[in-house]
């Protein structure tokens, strides 16, 4: 029990992280699309960022995974980010539904093993204790 309520949080948790970075991304490509020549920071890591400007020409350089980026234009890449996000709601309502069926089987072997509980132990065992 401990481990289910441990795991499905966290997947949970996992594909929310996703979903909302996707909608920024998407926001993001909008926004660029509106204002080409915009100022940005780009993260160098550890809390270090260095300030630049953006001068787009339309195009975006997208992760796909795998270590692989393709570039895309933006509509293209915004197509991409919403396909994800499906995929990514989908993902979230399964594992919905496996925590239901699990808080569900275990709810069932708690009842059975209460009934089996309040059998007598004559009828259990077939064994007579004077």
């Amino acid at each position: 029990m401990k481990r289910i309520s441990l795991i499905y949080p966290q997947r949970e948790g996992t594909f929310l992280s996703i979903l909302r970075e996707a909608t920024a991304a998407i926001e993001s490509i909008k926004s660029l699309g509106t204002q080409p020549d915009s100022d940005t920071l780009v993260p160098l890591g550890m809390g270090a960022y260095v300030p630049t400007k953006i001068s787009s020409n339309n195009k975006i350089v997208v992760n796909i995974g795998a270590g692989v980026a393709v570039e895309k234009d933006f509509p293209a890449a915004i197509n991409y980010f919403e396909a994800r996000i499906k995929e990514i709601e989908i993902a979230l309502q399964d594992t919905a539904d496996q925590k239901t069926r699990c808080y569900k089987q275990i709810g069932t072997g708690k009842s059975t093993n209460q009934s089996i509980n309040a059998i007598p132990t004559t009828a259990k065992f077939g064994i007579n204790y004077v």
